[in-house]
């Protein structure tokens, strides 16, 4: 029984030398912390966006064909039907 018992105190003596040590390792009066800004980084397109997509000239004699058909879509609220469109260009 005297064997156990002495593991337990010194078990106990090292837990409360950890406590101390680490309630010592912050002073009072230090100041918090501090946080740097977030890094802002500025993005700007190389071209000027008109809303012409793709960005190529198709020719003086360019003919721009269009297919619209109706497509399913499923949604959280059921599946519907939206127009779909699909154009491209091809010469004239």
């Amino acid at each position: 029984m005297g064997l156990f018992s002495q593991v337990g105190v010194s078990a106990q003596a090292e837990t409360a030398g950890t406590v101390v040590r680490m309630a010592q390792a912050v002073s009072p009066d230090a100041p918090p912390p501090r946080k740097r800004p977030q890094t802002r980084l500025r993005v700007t397109p190389y071209y000027s966006p008109d809303g012409v997509y793709p960005r190529y000239n198709p020719g003086p004699d360019a003919v721009r064909e269009c297919n619209a058909t109706y497509v399913q879509e499923y949604r959280p609220s059921g599946t519907v039907i939206v127009p779909h469109m699909s154009c491209y260009w091809r010469r004239g």
